[in-house]
């Protein structure tokens, strides 16, 4: 049998990456349902959760939440009004830049994240077991 064309091995390699990534979203979305949150409402309150304290409130600029969540701006605007319907945000003013808005956890919010943050862990030990090693 032929060498694969380098073309091609790559083309498969992003292939298998896009299944792995889609496999193990699917996942997420399956544990964090019992929660009332999907994978990209638990990587936004994940993301906050890692926020350091500036002028004693932990907190993001939305522009920052997008940068690592890998969202477009209004889907994370919508996903981020639904937070905090919920309680699990607040959003404020950025006392940098009137025109930014920060987002910050509520207490509701830490503490789901608490709860939930063994689930999401668990489900991405399972999904890449192996992954670093070579094998989707």
């Amino acid at each position: 049998m032929a060498a694969k064309k380098p073309e091609q091995a790559l083309v498969e390699q992003w292939r298998d990456m896009l299944a792995l990534h889609a496999r193990t979203q699917c996942e997420l979305d399956r544990a964090l349902h019992r929660h009332g949150l999907c994978a990209s409402d638990f990587e936004v309150l994940d993301v906050l959760a890692e926020a350091r304290a500036v002028d004693g409130i932990c907190a993001y600029r939305v522009q920052e939440i997008a940068e690592r969540v890998h969202l477009t701006q209004s889907a994370l605007s919508r996903l981020v009004a639904r937070l905090e319907r919920d309680g699990l945000v607040e959003r404020g003013m950025c006392s940098e830049d009137r025109r930014g808005v920060k987002v910050a956890l509520t207490p509701k919010g830490r503490s789901l994240h608490g709860e939930v943050l063994p689930v999401q862990r668990e489900v991405l030990t399972r999904m890449l077991a192996g992954v670093s090693s070579g094998s989707p």
